[in-house]
């Protein structure tokens, strides 16, 4: 079986600001290639017992799996939510060359300074 080296993850936030820094600490930091911002989108969910329906903000984020745990730890220093969602997608295919730039621009700088 072929270990998924590369995945999407997901993640929704309160406001476009929100999502803007996290997106950009992530591609500063290597931890993602690409961040996609989806604005205006509307969540309903349950909470506490109770239906909420709030409008959100989703990041689709472009990475390697062997990066989860870094990222997971960004995301719960940024995120104001008690349980932020953090979903993991795997890629099962892909351009080459596109997955091949994701290896390239992923190399957080704890990795190149050792």
């Amino acid at each position: 079986m072929e270990t998924i080296e590369h995945v999407v993850l997901l993640n929704t936030c309160p406001s476009l600001d929100i999502a803007q820094t996290i997106a950009k600490t992530l591609v500063e930091e290597h931890l993602v290639a690409c961040v996609s911002i989806l604005p205006a989108l509307q969540s309903v969910y349950l909470w506490e017992g109770t239906v909420q329906q709030e409008m959100e903000v989703l990041l689709m984020m472009k990475t390697r799996r062997l990066l989860y745990a870094q990222i997971e730890q960004v995301l719960q220093a940024l995120h104001p939510y008690e349980i932020p969602e953090l979903i993991m997608i795997p890629v099962v295919a892909g351009l080459p060359s596109y997955l091949q730039w994701i290896n390239e621009v992923t190399q957080p700088l704890s990795f190149i300074n050792n």
